[in-house]
């Protein structure tokens, strides 16, 4: 198994070394990682301060939005499984063995996450409050709201091949779309794991956190490509309280310590401080 870990980064330096630190602490550790910087900041950097990690950079002069440069990016790989991650989250240590091992038997899987907010000083994000994030995967509940978390997921390349790349006319809903495709060609499992730490609750800077006129938009237009009917709208923390969002919590297990994760980029200056 090859496994091709494709990141889209813009403007979040520190935040994607914290995601390489994660990555070279794993026990089993991807076959290439393909980092596509969206006509952000340079990043070069990244291959200097992690030259074990087989890091290929591409660097867009145009910023095309971040599906868009996922599919730049997954059109680059060789490897035959694809591994995702945001520029803006990171793995605790077992995170790819785990995954690798559960789709030895099925086409497409996904783990829970601990949904994080941090605090930044320096180059190191600190964790100030963290909430757990796992749910049933029923599709007939996916269908009402998505519990899939795109970072940390694994998956066939033939499925590419097999249903196509990502919708840019989704936008936003870009990974509700893919999983709803997938789950209709594939065979997916939900790991029951939240070895994700996935960076939301943090000052406005995730995009899932806009509820504007344009993200309604984009909502109308997912329900219409897969027929789901008048879906809820309200915020992300509000409706996780809904009843039916209660209903659907699942037991997971907790295997991150809470600790920062104190990247190359920060222990010049921060690593005497930690020990």
């Amino acid at each position: 198994m090859k496994i091709s870990l494709l990141i889209v980064t813009h403007n979040r330096r520190n935040a994607l070394c914290e995601l390489l630190e994660s990555i070279v602490r794993q026990t089993v550790q991807p076959f290439e990682i393909v980092v596509v910087n969206d006509a952000g900041e340079r990043v070069d950097i990244i291959q200097e301060l992690y030259p074990e990690l087989p890091i290929r950079l591409i660097h867009l002069d145009e910023n095309v939005q971040h599906v868009n440069a996922r599919n730049i990016g997954v059109r680059e790989l060789t490897g035959d499984v694809v591994m995702l991650s945001d520029d803006d989250d990171y793995f605790t240590p077992c995170h790819i063995e785990r995954m690798s091992e559960a789709l030895q038997d099925v086409d497409f899987v996904f783990s829970d996450a601990e949904i994080v907010s941090f605090e930044e000083k320096g180059a190191t994000r600190y964790p100030v409050s963290r909430r757990l994030f796992a749910y049933t995967a029923n599709i007939e509940d996916m269908r009402v709201f998505s519990t899939y978390v795109p970072s940390g997921s694994m998956y066939k390349r033939q499925l590419h091949e097999d249903i196509g790349y990502f919708d840019p006319a989704m936008h936003h809903y870009w990974d509700w779309d893919f999983f709803l495709r997938v789950s209709h060609h594939a065979r997916v499992k939900r790991v029951p794991a939240a070895s994700v730490i996935y960076a939301f609750f943090d000052g406005g800077g995730n995009q899932s956190s806009d509820l504007g006129e344009t993200r309604k938009r984009y909502l109308d237009d997912l329900s219409q490509k897969h027929q789901l009917g008048d879906l809820p709208t309200a915020n992300f923390a509000v409706l996780l309280e809904e009843p039916a969002m209660k209903k659907r919590e699942s037991e997971s297990k907790i295997v991150w310590d809470g600790s920062p994760m104190i990247s190359r980029l920060a222990q010049p200056t921060e690593g005497v401080e930690q020990q």
